[in-house]
């Protein structure tokens, strides 16, 4: 009797240990999905941000663009009104 008690105490000390191995590989893939999930709304949000970014970006061009034009086109009508006082001065 001592050996199948013997026999039984080992069993469920072996058990006992795969009980709580298991636990623990359960916890830490559910701690790693958690932070897989964390990952991927975290790269979502920065994809989302990076998008407006952009978007902003685009326009801030498109009015750079527009004063720009705009800017040159005074300069060429300041550089035509300075021309004209001159010829203006040297007809008086």
């Amino acid at each position: 009797m001592d050996n199948e008690n013997l026999n039984e105490n080992i069993a469920s000390v072996e058990l006992g240990d795969f009980d709580s191995r298991s636990e623990t590989a359960m916890t830490d893939l559910a701690l790693l999905a958690e932070r897989v999930e964390r990952l991927v709304r975290l790269c979502q949000q920065l994809a989302e941000e990076n998008r407006q970014l952009r978007e902003q970006t685009s326009v801030l061009q498109a009015e750079r663009d527009a004063l720009r034009e705009k800017n040159e086109q005074s300069r060429a009508r300041i550089d035509a009104m300075v021309v004209r006082l001159r010829d203006l001065e040297q007809n008086s």
